[in-house]
């Protein structure tokens, strides 16, 4: 899962969105020098992350990306979920998608200050070309993978994953439809006792 359905993830604890939003940028033991709620969402972000890494569907997903993308292949899979969460986001939420890109972002920026070094800069850029809400069209998600495969530190095929996204998009959708619940699910149960 990327950056937006981290975010969603949360539920309506701003505190817990932001730590989920800067997991990948806090390191180790590093979550024990934030707020206790920070932590929370730090420690689900990994939940999460584990939880993904480890179910069958999307295991199908990164198979049938891995022969061309290689290591990769989690990478782009999570673009894609974040395609499909985005572009059917009220399936799923009582808002808009360009509502809660707001509401993201200006929960994120509140506590700038808190934010890793790293997280700062892609926040900059994330907020500057409004990521969140370009991720629901096939042309945000070729962007963000282009841009992606431009910081990788060698060749990765990223740029051209946008096309096998187009040609497999039923494909995709639909893993993405049989998954997203079952992981809503295992967060509104260990969301509670973190």
């Amino acid at each position: 899962m990327n950056f937006l359905a981290h975010a969603f993830l949360s539920g309506d604890n701003p505190e817990l969105l932001l730590g989920n939003f800067i997991a990948d940028t806090v390191k180790g033991k590093q979550a024990t020098l934030y707020a206790p709620e920070v932590a929370k969402g730090i420690k689900l972000h990994r939940l999460i992350d584990s939880y993904t890494d480890n179910h069958e569907i999307v295991a199908e997903t990164k198979a049938r990306l891995r022969p061309q993308y290689r290591k990769f292949a989690p990478v782009i899979a999570d673009m894609y979920y974040d395609h499909f969460l985005a572009s059917r986001f009220e399936t799923y939420a009582q808002e808009p998608l360009r509502a809660y890109t707001k509401k993201v972002y200006a929960i994120v920026n509140v506590h700038y200050n808190l934010l890793p070094e790293r997280m700062k800069y892609t926040l900059t850029h994330m907020m500057q070309h409004n990521w969140l809400l370009g991720y629901a069209e096939l042309e945000g998600i070729g962007r963000a993978l282009t841009g992606m495969s431009r910081r990788a530190a060698f060749a990765s095929g990223m740029e051209t994953a946008v096309y096998e996204l187009e040609q497999n998009y039923t494909l995709y959708g639909a893993e993405f439809d049989a998954f997203f619940p079952e992981l809503m699910q295992y967060v509104a149960e260990v969301r509670p006792h973190l």
